[in-house]
C-alpha cells in the first residue's frame, strides 16, 4: 500500500482541495501514470485504455491458460487533485511491474479542458465495484489519511446508496470518454 509520506510535496494538494463537502473541483484535471508511457502520451495524449503494453500481456497470458482475452475500451479515468493522481500513478507503476520489465516512476499529468471539454467530465460511479475489492479498501485508507491529515472527518460513503455525485466529490473519481489530445496535457514536475 503506498504511505501518504511517499507523495511529494510539490502534489500535496488536498489542504487546498478539501472542504467539509469533499474535493472541489476546477478546470483543471489529474490523471496518474507510469513514466514508461510518457513519450507516447506526448505524442498521441491520453488514450482511452492506452496501455498497449499492459494490455499485450494480459492478451499474452490468457492465451498461455487457454482462455480467451476481450479487451474493453475503459474511458480516461481523471480526479481533481494531484495527491490522488500520484496515488493511481504509483498503482500503474505496481500493476505493470508484474507484467513489463522496466524501471518506471509514477507520472502526474494535468489536464486542462475548454470549458464544452471540462463539462464532460463524470463521476466514476463504477467505482464502486473497485471500492469492493483489496485495491479499493488501500485506496479507501489512502484517502482517509488525506482527509485526517487535513483535519477533516474521514468519509462515509454507502458505495450503493451514494449520490452520484459522491463519487466526484468525495472519493475524488471521474472520467472522461473520449481521448485526450495533447494540447490539453502538462507533466507536473517539481
Amino acid at each position: 500500500m503506498l504511505n501518504m509520506s511517499d507523495t511529494p510535496a510539490f502534489l500535496k494538494d488536498a489542504k487546498y482541495l478539501l472542504t467539509e463537502q469533499g474535493f472541489t473541483t476546477s478546470d483543471i484535471w489529474y490523471h496518474g501514470t507510469s513514466s514508461a508511457l510518457v513519450d507516447s502520451i506526448k505524442e498521441q495524449g491520453l488514450k482511452r485504455s492506452g496501455d498497449k503494453a499492459l494490455k499485450d500481456a494480459a492478451k499474452k497470458t490468457m492465451a498461455t491458460i487457454g482462455n480467451n482475452y476481450t479487451e474493453s475500451v475503459e474511458p480516461v479515468f481523471l480526479t481533481q487533485s494531484k495527491e490522488l493522481a500520484f496515488y493511481w500513478a504509483k498503482q500503474t507503476v505496481r500493476d505493470r511491474s508484474v507484467r513489463v520489465e522496466g524501471d518506471e516512476q509514477p507520472v502526474v499529468i494535468a489536464v486542462t479542458f475548454p470549458e464544452a471539454l471540462s463539462a464532460q467530465v463524470k463521476p466514476d460511479v463504477g467505482a464502486a465495484s473497485l471500492l469492493l475489492v483489496k485495491e479499493g479498501e488501500n485506496f479507501m485508507a489512502y484517502l482517509a489519511g488525506i482527509y485526517q491529515e487535513n483535519s477533516f472527518s474521514v468519509p462515509e460513503i454507502d458505495l450503493m446508496r451514494a449520490d452520484r455525485m459522491e463519487y466526484l466529490s468525495k472519493l475524488g473519481m471521474a472520467y472522461f470518454t473520449e481521448d485526450i489530445g495533447v494540447a490539453c496535457l502538462d507533466i507536473i514536475t517539481g
